[in-house]
């Protein structure tokens, strides 16, 4: 599987000359997830990585409760894209049906699923510990994380969720079209590797109500995002203990939710 596509392309400049160059192009797909037999979702997604991604989703969609409940993850290309048969654990077959049976619809930038809007408030693990970690480690992520984006450095058109330590050092890093999917692939690989939610998680992208959601299921400490975030992302982390940061930037962060007061001045 390949992330991204050579392509002839040309360069027009302002005073009307024309160039020829080869550009990468960001590969995007359709990606079926078929869940027990039922179809789910169809999300449009960078085909790679897709077990860890089919983990994270099935989480973060509330199908399963922990990654030892996602039984096998079969990925199949076909001709119009790709298909990712889950088989879940006896306990939670249940669950997918009731969802299939009752969603009315989905955007893009939704959540799979949810069939109104009172089921926005969906269970969540145990709240987030206090995050151990200072400024200087969130400008050294921000300062890193470029290292770890060989797509979006040859295509410009990726979306990155990393997983950083206590100092900021990248640990994990994965990069889709779609930044959902990016976080969905950060939730599975660490839930794969059952991993201890310690650190914070970087994301290239606004902070929107379901991306501090997959932070808060994936029990991250903190949620660093480099765009701004929406209100109701910014009332989800004060509800649910998720310290946010966000506007991330090389000269300056907005601290948007400091629950435990790791960036208070007089500590």
């Amino acid at each position: 599987m390949k992330g991204a596509e050579p392509a002839a392309v040309l360069i027009l400049r302002p005073d009307g000359s024309v160039t020829p160059t080869d550009r990468s192009i960001a590969h995007e797909a359709p990606v079926a997830i078929e869940v027990d037999g039922l179809g789910y979702a169809v999300m449009m997604a960078t085909p790679l990585d897709l077990t860890a991604f089919a983990t994270g989703f099935a989480l973060t969609e509330r199908l399963i409760d922990d990654a030892s409940d996602l039984i096998d993850v079969d990925p199949f290309q076909a001709a119009d894209g790709w298909l990712l048969r889950l088989t879940l654990a006896g306990r939670c077959r249940g669950r997918v049906a009731d969802r299939v049976r009752h969603r009315t619809g989905d955007t893009a930038c939704g959540l799979c699923g949810i069939a109104g809007l009172e089921q926005l408030r969906r269970p969540l693990p145990a709240a987030p510990s206090p995050p151990s970690v200072d400024a200087a480690a969130v400008f050294a992520a921000l300062d890193a994380i470029r290292d770890h984006q060989p797509l979006t450095r040859a295509t410009g058109a990726l979306h990155a969720a990393a997983l950083c330590d206590d100092a900021g050092s990248v640990r994990r890093c994965f990069e889709d079209v779609g930044r959902h999917n990016a976080l969905d692939k950060l939730v599975g690989s660490v839930a794969l590797a059952d991993e201890p939610p310690s650190g914070f998680v970087l994301v290239t992208s606004r902070i929107s109500f379901e991306m501090a959601d997959k932070a808060l299921v994936m029990r991250a400490p903190m949620l660093v995002g480099v765009s701004a975030p929406t209100d109701m992302a910014v009332a989800h982390a004060r509800a649910n203990g998720l310290t946010l940061l966000a506007l991330a930037r090389g000269d300056a962060v907005l601290v948007m939710n400091d629950p435990h007061g790791v960036f208070r001045r007089d500590r």
